[in-house]
């Protein structure tokens, strides 16, 4: 089992591997056989170098929005895909424009997509958001095909659904990044939560209050 979330030594990030935690991931290198070379392939390669760069050029200065068209940029793809819940049409909008500023291609589609209602997938009337009626469903797995069938060939996830976002990335075959992730609670920030989990949120995470 590893722990890495609470380890004190980091020795992969200090190169102090004598003082490597007992269950390490590192203590077994055999697990990390053929992984270097997976790195030198052609397009890995490409992505690794590009990123790095950017982590060097942008560090602290850059915003994820700039630094996502800058990847998209130095890595040549033409046609980018956008895949986005519709309650942040505005955001994915904007992205668009951003986009096409910088003269890339783009083709967005939104969740709701087939227009099927949540009854067709076993969803009764009470779990839908509006308690009875035709509520559209939201469709991933078509958003990842169509975007596919598009012929985009770097995609641009914004604000989907936990869970659906599982299910895009389950079902697509063309590299992605997340741009945007949905949290209306706070903003579509859930860092906050985090930062807030022994305050503000603590109950928000059903634990009892701090004694």
């Amino acid at each position: 089992m590893y722990t890495c979330a609470h380890c004190a030594i980091k020795a992969c990030y200090n190169n102090t591997k004598d003082k490597m935690p007992t269950n390490c991931p590192m203590r077994n290198m055999e697990d990390y056989e053929g992984i270097p070379e997976m790195y030198h392939e052609e397009e890995n390669l490409r992505m690794f170098q590009h990123s790095a760069q950017i982590e060097h050029d942008g560090y602290c200065q850059w915003n994820r929005v700039y630094e996502t068209i800058e990847f998209i940029k130095r890595m040549g793809y033409q046609h980018i895909g956008i895949a986005f819940c519709v309650g942040l049409q505005r955001e994915a909008a904007i992205f668009d424009k951003l986009l096409r500023a910088h003269d890339i291609k783009t083709s967005s589609l939104i969740c709701k997509n087939g227009g099927f209602d949540k009854n067709a997938f076993g969803i009764p009337d009470e779990s839908k958001l509006k308690g009875c009626g035709y509520e559209a469903a939201c469709n991933p797995i078509a958003q990842a095909r169509l975007l596919e069938k598009a012929g985009t060939d770097f995609n641009v996830v914004i604000g989907l659904c936990v869970g659906h976002d599982t299910l895009f990335f389950a079902n697509t075959r063309t590299p992605f990044t997340v741009l945007l992730v949905k949290d209306r609670v706070t903003g579509h920030n859930p860092a906050a939560a985090l930062y807030g989990s022994e305050g503000y949120f603590r109950n928000k995470f059903g634990l009892p209050p701090k004694k």
